[in-house]
């Protein structure tokens, strides 16, 4: 990655991931973020990204699962995040395996309630 120098290297480096943020709404994608700091690397989020990677594959979801920094929910490591089209993001704490499944199936896939989303408590900033 280049080395950001000026303010307008930074605005480009924004306008372009806002424009992929617009892209992947548009084209119906769904945004999975896996909290990967070092409190959610211990607690189990490489083997959930895995999970849910595999799974989204599996039920062939149109998904994007990366990787995030911390979520800033540390007690309920690991979380994922879920932005479904058109959508606020839900994020979701003490993901194991069983649960990552549950999300896919209940939340992306039925659009269905799932127990244990934590409250948002941050606004996304688009301007």
């Amino acid at each position: 990655m280049k080395q950001v120098k000026t303010v307008s290297d930074l605005e480009r480096i924004k306008s372009k991931y806002l424009q992929n943020q617009s892209e992947n709404e548009d084209n119906g994608t769904v945004e999975i973020k896996i909290g990967m700091s070092t409190c959610g690397i211990a607690s189990g989020a490489v083997e959930i990204m895995s999970v849910m990677s595999e799974e989204c594959e599996f039920q062939a979801i149109d998904a994007i699962v990366k990787q995030t920094g911390c979520l800033g929910y540390c007690y309920a490591e690991p979380m994922v995040e879920v932005k479904l089209p058109g959508a606020k993001p839900k994020v979701f704490g003490y993901v194991d395996k069983k649960r990552a499944r549950e999300i896919i199936e209940k939340y992306i896939i039925r659009g269905e309630t799932v127990d244990g989303e934590i409250e948002v408590s941050y606004q996304t900033i688009k301007d």
